[in-house]
């Protein structure tokens, strides 16, 4: 395979002449094979240069598991109770005692108090967009959203700056890319993530695009792969083509993922035990975290998952009693995991949501939108363990101390990874964009 260097992987496939796209086509290497991997060939690729900062290289976290709930997750209710608060600001949800002195989370987190030990809450996270798609946007990608440019993800900058390894694509959304903000932005296609087309809890779960299609044994396959590499030495010996050699890293890369038994094993959850398929919760939550944990032993570098609805605008405590318990089990479960497994330190868990809700429960014994503080988890990957990051004041209605911005959040994040937030790269129009703006390291949250 290929080695990968950042910003150079693919050209735009448009440049090529249409006898020789057509030629290529004819060979049957699409058509014949099956190859659709759709993430990877919408390949609309542009070359993308970086300046300034240090070159990425492997740091402390060698991946990273993001946990996304989507809605808008009360942090009163979850992770920043306020027993003292007035029951109008306190809510009906109760509280549990942590492993840290003083410490509480909301009543449905019992397994999570039992590893509050190894992670750390962050409770002062902070921004200003209360509408769920802006909200959305400042997570994925660390900026305010712009009209005039799409912003890349944290798994597109990360598929960016590493590569793949193992021959698994880089950054891979279970079950599938939740919005668009979780894309390449103005990074090529190339670096968007694989979505696995269906859900790992359902019983006949198996991953789009990862089997040989009907017809086509691994004979045919192997024969396959011999006349695409005769085909690209034909036209790089007549046209000497930087383009043909992009596309051929493309190709590489599909043959590597489905060629690969240890690839495709990476993916099969049905090999884990029954007992631990158990204890990580045989519903969306447990299984969709299990397999994450099967990814990132494997080698892949982001992972990104949701899990639930959190826009509780009513009957809150209801609501919390049925979503919490697998997001418990799962979460808590995923941190012994990785733990017992020697790869805690080298994984970072990051769970966020687009923002909190309203101090005050509304009418309909819910909470509304409210981005002015909020809570997000950080564990594992050079994290501090057993650690509680900021405050906010007494009704939880802003941050008391050690603000958290969405800036100095990514900073910290991409720098657990090895990547130099301060790095710009170029986007279309040679446009220079900081991979953080104004952003700065906490050092507070690591250990």
């Amino acid at each position: 395979m290929s080695h990968h260097q950042p910003g150079t992987w693919f050209a735009d496939p448009a440049h090529f002449r249409p006898a020789t796209r057509r030629s290529f086509l004819q060979v049957g290497m699409i058509g014949g094979l099956g190859l659709t991997l759709p993430d990877f060939f919408k390949m609309q690729a542009r070359a993308v240069d970086s300046v300034g900062g240090k070159p990425s290289k492997e740091g402390k976290a060698k991946s990273v598991i993001h946990i996304f709930l989507p809605g808008g997750m009360a942090h009163q209710d979850t992770f920043d109770p306020k027993p003292l608060a007035p029951i109008e600001y306190r809510g009906e949800v109760g509280t549990v005692q942590t492993k840290l002195e003083g410490v509480h989370f909301g009543e449905f987190f019992k397994k999570m108090a039992t590893v509050a030990d190894k992670i750390t809450v962050c409770r002062s996270m902070t921004h200003g967009e209360a509408a769920h798609e802006r909200g959305t946007h400042n997570m994925f990608t660390g900026y305010r959203p712009s009209p005039a440019i799409s912003y890349p993800s944290f798994g597109s900058i990360v598929s960016h700056e590493f590569g793949p390894k193992n021959n698994l694509p880089p950054y891979i959304c279970i079950p599938s890319q939740p919005t668009e903000y979780a894309g390449s932005g103005y990074l090529s296609s190339a670096f968007g993530p694989f979505g696995l087309g269906s859900d790992p809890a359902n019983g006949n779960f198996s991953v789009q695009d990862l089997q040989l299609p009907n017809g086509v044994d691994v004979k045919r396959f192997t024969s396959r792969r011999s006349m695409l590499d005769a085909v690209n030495d034909h036209f790089r010996t007549k046209e000497k083509s930087d383009n043909l050699d992009a596309m051929d890293t493309f190709y590489k890369r599909a043959y590597s993922l489905i060629s690969s038994d240890q690839a495709r094993e990476a993916f099969n959850i049905n090999a884990e035990k029954p007992a631990i398929r158990d204890e990580y919760g045989r519903n969306s939550a447990g299984q969709r975290m299990l397999l994450a944990r099967r990814l990132v032993a494997a080698g892949v570098r982001f992972v990104s998952l949701t899990y639930g609805g959190w826009d509780m605008h009513g009957s809150i405590k209801a609501s919390m009693a049925g979503q919490v318990p697998a997001l418990d089990q799962a979460l808590a479960t995923l941190v012994t995991d990785l733990d017992r497994n020697g790869l805690l330190d080298s994984t970072l868990i990051m769970v966020s949501s687009e923002f909190g809700r309203t101090p005050k429960i509304n009418g309909t014994a819910g909470r509304d939108h409210w981005p002015k503080v909020f809570s997000v988890l950080l564990a594992g990957g050079g994290i501090k363990k057993g650690s509680v990051y900021g405050s906010s004041d007494a009704t939880a209605s802003e941050p008391e101390e050690d603000a958290l911005t969405v800036e100095d959040l990514s900073m910290t994040v991409y720098n657990q990874l090895g990547i130099d937030g301060v790095r710009r790269l170029v986007a279309p129009g040679n446009r220079p964009i900081d991979i953080v703006r104004d952003g700065k390291v906490r050092a507070e949250l690591l250990a």
